[in-house]
Parts: C-alpha cells; sequence; structure tokens
C-alpha cells in the first residue's frame, strides 16, 4: 500500500473540519486550516475550499465522526454522508482512506509524546512503556471511543459506538438525578451527558435537582467560561459531576478492554475544563468496580493536551503504512 504525496490528513466532526498537508514522508506537517462542517456539502466541496493547502494533493487520509462502512463514512452529528472512490474522482486524488475519528485517535496513540500530555490518574500503565491493550475516549459534538492493540508487531485500531449503550445512575445523587435528565431518543446513553449537549444536559438537570434558575439557554461553552470563572459556583459543580461522569465511563472500558497499556482522554473541550478537574474523585469514580476493582486501580490515565495529534498520527499512517494493521484492500478508495 503506497499513498502518493502530497497528502491531505482531514479530522471531520461535527462542528469542524481540520486540514493538513505534508509534502513528502520527511516533510514538516503544515498548520491546519480549520473549516466549518455545515458551510459545505461534503468531504470533496471542504478540500476545494482549503484552497492552496489542497491544490496539487495526490491522497488523502480522512477521519470523521460516525461509523465506516469499508470505502464510506456517515457522519453522526452532521449531514455529510462521505464516499471514499467518489471524492477521489471529483478532487483527482490517486488514493486515499477513510477511517472513524477515534479509530485514527487510537493509531494515533504510539506517536504521542510524553509533552503531549499530562497525567491525571497515576498507575501502573503510566509509569512503564504502554504494554497491552489502550483505551481511547473523548467528548465533543459527541462522544468518541476506541482501543488500540498491537498485532504482529502492526497497531490494529477497534471501533467503537459504546457511546450510545445505556448509562444509569449509581450514586444517591444519581438516581435522584436520573428522573429530572432530558432523553435523547427516548434513553439515557453515555453520549446523553458526556459530549458537549451532555453537559448542558447534566448542567439543567443539576439546577432542576437543586431547585436554582434555569432559562434553559446556556450552551457547554457558556456553561465551560461560567465555571471557570467562578470555581464555587453551581456551573462550575456540574463541570466536576461531568469529570466524575467521565472517569466512570472511562474505567468501564478500561475494563473493557483490559486496557493495561492505560486510558487515554482527547477532545477539545477536556484540556479546558482540566482546572476544574478533581483527580481523587476522578480516580474513585474510575476504580469503583466492584467486585474488580484491583483490576480497574492499576490502570492510569493520562489527558492529551497538545493540539493536532491526530493529524499527525495519520499522517504517519501515509508515512508508514505497513506498520498499521487495516484492510487496505477493502478501504482505500483506488
Amino acid at each position: 500500500m503506497q499513498f502518493q504525496f502530497p497528502i491531505l490528513v482531514c479530522d471531520i466532526g461535527g462542528t469542524n473540519v481540520r486540514v493538513a498537508r505534508l509534502d513528502a514522508p520527511e516533510a514538516t506537517l503544515s498548520p491546519p486550516v480549520f473549516l466549518r462542517t455545515d458551510g459545505f456539502a461534503g468531504l470533496a466541496e471542504a478540500l476545494a475550499g482549503a484552497g492552496d493547502m489542497a491544490r496539487g494533493a495526490g491522497s488523502v487520509i480522512a477521519c470523521g465522526a460516525g461509523p465506516v462502512a469499508a470505502r464510506s463514512l456517515k457522519l453522526t452529528n452532521a449531514g455529510w454522508h462521505i464516499d471514499g472512490p467518489a471524492v477521489a474522482r471529483q478532487a483527482g486524488l490517486s488514493q486515499g482512506l477513510l477511517l472513524n475519528d477515534f479509530e485514527a485517535q487510537a493509531l494515533s496513540l504510539p506517536v504521542l509524546r510524553p509533552q503531549d500530555c499530562i497525567i491525571i490518574k497515576p498507575g501502573v500503565a503510566t509509569a512503564t512503556t504502554q504494554r497491552g491493550p489502550q483505551v481511547i475516549l473523548g467528548p465533543g459534538t459527541g462522544l468518541g471511543t476506541a482501543a488500540l492493540i498491537e498485532v504482529g508487531g502492526c497497531h490494529a485500531a477497534l471501533a467503537s459506538e459504546a457511546c450510545h449503550t445505556g448509562f444509569g445512575p449509581e450514586t444517591d445523587e444519581d438516581f435522584a438525578l436520573w428522573p429530572l435528565l432530558e432523553r435523547l431518543h427516548g434513553r439515557i446513553t453515555v453520549e446523553t451527558l458526556i459530549s458537549g449537549g451532555g453537559l448542558e444536559r447534566l448542567h439543567r438537570g443539576r439546577l432542576r435537582l437543586y431547585g436554582l434558575e434555569d432559562d434553559g439557554a446556556a450552551s457547554a461553552a457558556d456553561i465551560a467560561q461560567a465555571a471557570l470563572a467562578d470555581p464555587q459556583g453551581a456551573e462550575a459543580d456540574s463541570v466536576r459531576k461531568f469529570w466524575q461522569l467521565i472517569g466512570r465511563f472511562a474505567g468501564d472500558m478500561a475494563l473493557m478492554f483490559m486496557a493495561t497499556g492505560g486510558v487515554t482522554l482527547a477532545g477539545g473541550i477536556l484540556p479546558r475544563l482540566e482546572p476544574l478537574l478533581q483527580r481523587e474523585a476522578f480516580a474513585r469514580a474510575f476504580d469503583a468496580k466492584a467486585p474488580i476493582a484491583d483490576q480497574a486501580r492499576p490502570i492510569g490515565v493520562r489527558l492529551i493536551t497538545a493540539p493536532d495529534t491526530v493529524l499527525t498520527g495519520m499522517a504517519t499512517i501515509a508515512c508508514n503504512p505497513e506498520r498499521y494493521a487495516l484492510d487496505y484492500a477493502t478501504r482505500a478508495w483506488t
């Protein structure tokens, strides 16, 4: 498998598209161009909108927030349906590849540097060389989850839609709160609460629970801004609860994959909210996995704080495709 250079790497979310260019394997990845997802009908149009960045490109590796079926991808939180071969024809590309966004995040884990992350829950896994399965997850417009394993010396990602599994109450506060939460598609799933929209639902539910005024207008960005401005306010309490729920779900995912290589948190919202992270409460939520808490406790958790690591990871795939256990025969565009 070979990708013709220059290559474009694209991270497609429900809100934004980031596009960067690598002219040759030994070159430096360009700073990304940011585009609004809702400003374009699809990927080919967005590439055209990237202007000089896309001119003369030979290949594209793109990841998107939605399930991948061979050479196509339907965004979960936007109207795009990406058909890889059609994009190749429209954009004049010799090759391309589509990845689920957190499949790409998982495949980027081997290129993370220590300075790209901070440790938020020490564990055996973060004190060693990250051996064993790894899990990566993070909230954005939705909630992404994936795992990384090594097979025959190659990195293999396991994409997941675990964000759509049911999420029930555990603590006394949860049992009082859950009946007040807004349901999504008639359900309370993990993504209902652990996402940008999830933070909004969580905050509105907590305001109702504690009899506080709620005008229903606060966005996730508003809640985050208010929480950081007033660490003693209701918004800050909701953000701290948000972190605890992330810890709880991260622990579930760690046990699901027996992630002895550790758990990594990603997503643009979390580094901003890190000042309100209570590490001990996070660790308690992560470890509270009776009757097998002893298996959760040694697993460490880190938070990616560097920007654009997934773009670097996809560029590395283009440079060294043989190191990744991907079914290029059925997934490559041409």
